[in-house]
């Protein structure tokens, strides 16, 4: 089992911490631009970065226009390329940092990449901006025009080239590419290449004066093209002390991967700044091997990324020891935190339901709706998207037989609570006692409970599940309806659902791509818009505040269940975590344990110990894997609804039944502490 101080070690969990730097610089003063470089170098290494990018330009300024052609400027460029060099000796941080340098004389706009000592390699910018207030040509020359592959700096003879991979010696998820500012603004930029042939830290040294509007657009710009290549992408720019003779700098710099800003600069901060993220290279290489079109694009362009070289250098970056994840990992995956964001999601989703069920009832000819109502969560957001598809097909909700099935173990409350949503819904209420036919089947299989004992096992449990089901088909057969399913993502995952004549079964389910957590949200959002009028709105609150419970068990005196879903399977709310981290990014179980308790296990709202997580996704390990394949393999149809994705054999999940969950297990017993 690994310690537990290495298991709380970001770089055990294919994580990797970046940092971008922005100095404040001194015109033509290298050597003192060299030093700033190295203090930023020094704090990045404290804060266990892997990886520190520089400005554009950084150790002579950006805004030097002909002093470029200054050979004193030049010499002592190249001097303070040396002086970061031997001072990176002390950090374990591989180092990405701007200068002019002379090759064949030509003059060109570099990146050095530094690393212990080392200068690893150099890259030229491919790409020159000759327009607006930009006259780079007049001092340099595009990498195109290089005919040198190699090139000598402070006694050390390195690649030279835009054709460079960083590869990170037995740690091939640590690929990186640099490029230059201009690099990112062309239609295919050079690390579109370089991302196809493997790099998954896209690096740019950019300089970038800020005008109205440009730092949307930059920060538009570097988003997009992290999701585009899959990767993530570190944009740095120039800062404080640059000239101002016809410009103004903003100091903008940016982490993005796939698509998601992880950190940025304040803007005009004034001073040096430095911005850290923690990437997540595992989660890009598995999202790159699950889009299958990723490959064919890098075979369209084999010949072309076959001649990129790969410079390895050893990481040094430490397994050792604790180093917390300093990233914001969602406890509701499948809800924004964001409330704008999250009523925008309740819309969407509930709009995708209603429009399937509305298409299948077109397709199959038929008006009218079998669903029966529990009182509980599940059935009454199916019932609410039930009542809208009849409005939107300019159909009476009457048209909508809601059924309440009482049985041997159904509250007041939820019973109380079913009648009063049908009647908030508008629909036709009917109310089946189920429990003599329920009586009569035990008696027929010959269970104790017929005869009256008080045996309370699964199949006194099914038989009440199986003749709810029942009655909905017959109910349906006599009115020429559909029957509408209720079942949720988090029960299929968890396969607590009644195999076959059961809850598992229906005509069409609205909700099976709908976790547990986002379902709340979904008839909160109906609560809140009022639309079922004020009474309708405190149904649905009284509804959210019921404990989860199947029911089927005699409850307690006063009326509390003797059953809950949760004390069997776990908390739903931390249940649904590891669902989507499992489903979504196939993490092993370790990563799950890792990401689960840095957002439910750490800081002052704490919920969950590492033991509780360990114990929770022990269970949801090895009923997903293990005992519940089988009832997701004949799941009727269900509309997708979430980018998370949803267990239907047809679409996101294909998995034989009966795999075991040993290996899973396994990698959870050794890779996780119990403490």
């Amino acid at each position: 089992m690994v310690p537990t101080s290495e298991f709380h070690n970001l770089y055990r969990h294919g994580f990797a911490r970046v940092a971008v730097c922005v100095p404040e610089v001194r015109i033509a003063q290298p050597q003192h631009n060299a030093q700033a470089t190295l203090e930023l170098l020094a704090q990045a290494a404290g804060q266990g970065a892997a990886l520190a990018l520089f400005p554009e330009l950084g150790l002579s300024a950006y805004t030097c226009d002909d002093l470029f052609h200054q050979r004193a400027l030049l010499d002592a460029c190249e001097q303070a390329l040396a002086t970061v060099i031997e001072g990176s000796r002390a950090h374990a941080v591989l180092a990405v940092v701007g200068l002019p340098l002379r090759v064949q004389q030509r003059l060109y706009n570099c990146a050095a990449v530094v690393h212990m000592g080392r200068l690893l390699g150099v890259v030229p910018k491919s790409y020159l901006p000759n327009y607006a207030e930009f006259y780079e040509a007049r001092q340099f020359n595009a990498a195109a025009t290089a005919s040198a592959r190699e090139v000598t700096l402070a006694g050390q003879t390195v690649p030279f080239g835009a054709d460079l991979l960083f590869q990170a010696e037995g740690c091939s998820d640590f690929t990186l590419h640099v490029e230059i500012c201009e690099d990112l603004w062309v239609p295919v930029p050079p690390s579109s290449y370089a991302a196809m042939a493997g790099a998954t830290v896209l690096a740019n040294l950019s300089a970038s004066n800020v005008t109205i509007g440009k730092a949307e657009y930059r920060r538009t710009l570097v988003a997009s093209h992290s999701a585009r290549c899959v990767a993530a992408y570190l944009y740095g720019s120039a800062g404080e002390g640059e000239s101002t003779n016809d410009l103004a700098w903003d100091g903008h710099a940016l982490i993005c991967e796939n698509g998601e800003c992880l950190a940025e600069t304040e803007r005009y901060a004034g001073g040096s700044q430095l911005i850290t993220a923690d990437i997540d290279l595992e989660r890009l290489q598995h999202e790159r091997m699950r889009q299958g079109s990723w490959v064919q694009c890098a075979q369209a362009h084999a010949e072309r990324l076959a001649v990129m070289r790969r410079v390895v250098f050893e990481p040094r970056w430490s397994l050792r020891g604790p180093m917390p994840l300093q990233r914001s990992v969602a406890r509701f995956p499948y809800v924004p935190s964001n409330p704008a964001q999250r009523d925008a999601r309740c819309a969407e989703v509930f709009h995708m339901q209603v429009q399937a069920l509305v298409q299948r009832l077109r397709a199959s000819g038929q008006q009218r709706l079998v669903i029966g109502i529990s009182g509980g969560l599940d059935s009454t957001h199916a019932l609410l998207v039930c009542a809208r598809v009849m409005d939107r097909m300019g159909l009476p909700r009457s048209r909508i037989l809601g059924v309440t099935m009482p049985g041997f173990a159904t509250s007041e409350r939820t019973l109380g609570q079913a009648l009063a949503l049908m009647a908030a819904v508008g629909c036709e209420a009917q109310t089946i006692d189920i429990r003599p036919s329920c009586l009569q089947m035990l008696r027929d299989i010959g269970h104790p409970a017929g005869q009256g004992e008080a045996v309370y096992d699964v199949t006194y449990e099914n038989v009440q599940a199986g003749e709810r089901t029942s009655h909905l088909f017959r109910l349906a057969n006599r009115h020429g309806a559909l029957v509408v399913g209720t079942g949720d993502l988090s029960e299929l995952a968890l396969g607590w659902c009644t195999y076959g004549v059961g809850d598992h079964m229906s005509h069409y389910g609205v909700n099976a791509s709908v976790p547990k957590t986002l379902m709340q949200y979904l008839v909160r959002w109906v609560a809140d818009q009022g639309t079922l009028g004020a009474e309708g709105s405190r149904t649905l609150r009284a509804i959210l505040d019921t404990e989860i419970s199947p029911e089927l068990v005699p409850g307690h005196a006063g009326g509390q269940p003797a059953q809950a879903s949760e004390a069997t399977v776990g908390p739903y709310e931390l249940q649904d975590f590891h669902l989507y981290q499992v489903l979504r990014y196939g993490h092993r179980p370790s990563k799950v344990a890792f990401l689960a308790h840095h957002a439910w296990g750490s800081g002052p709202d704490a919920r969950y110990t590492l033991a509780e997580i360990k114990a929770h996704l022990r269970t949801f390990l090895d009923r997903f894997f293990r005992t519940s394949q089988f009832k997701r393999t004949c799941v009727p149809n269900s509309p997708k609804v979430g980018s998370g994705g949803s267990l239907s054999p047809r679409g996101d999940w294909r998995a034989p039944s009966d795999a075991d969950s040993a290996l899973w297990l396994r990698e959870l017993d050794e890779g996780v502490p119990d403490a």
